[in-house]
């Protein structure tokens, strides 16, 4: 069992390809909830993930709603935010966790951070920028997590 990343209602067809790219090689799954601002079978998509989108483990959620409930989520997901002063790394996760990110303009909607306020997580940053690109962010999360959970987490 790996990780699942979650991107809410992504907006840019090259991040979410290089996210796509980053599961492959990670052996994460890919949950995509839509709106999506572009169509997944979009060329950007394609071309930032290589010939890895078809063997991307990818789950397409119709809305946010569908997705919590299909999906038993608890003290198994964090969600990434600028709006908590908790690091990523002082997190414990396990394999199968969910790590949420939001969209590229507006980030993980307020009602879902509040509601989950304890399992908030950030990466810090300087005071010269605003906020990471949203696949970078992705991966910096993600292989920490993979640090933390290594060899099971690759297997």
């Amino acid at each position: 069992m790996s990780f699942n990343l979650v991107l809410v209602n992504p907006q840019i067809p090259n991040n979410t390809g290089a996210i796509g790219r980053l599961c492959v090689n990670a052996g994460a799954t890919l949950h995509l909830i839509k709106p999506i601002g572009f169509d997944i079978d979009e060329k950007a998509v394609r071309r930032a993930g290589l010939d890895y989108w078809s063997r991307l483990d990818l789950r397409v959620w119709d809305s946010i709603d569908s997705f919590f409930e299909n999906n038993e989520i608890g003290d198994n997901a964090h969600f990434a935010t600028t709006k908590t002063d908790r690091p990523y790394f002082e997190t414990d996760f396990k394999n199968g966790d969910f790590i949420f990110f939001g969209s590229e303009t507006a980030g993980i909607p307020e009602e879902i951070l509040n509601r989950y306020k304890e399992r908030n997580i950030t990466i810090p940053m300087t005071n010269e920028g605003r906020s990471l690109n949203l696949a970078i962010s992705a991966g910096i999360v993600l292989y920490d997590a993979i640090r933390q959970t290594y060899p099971e987490s690759l297997c």
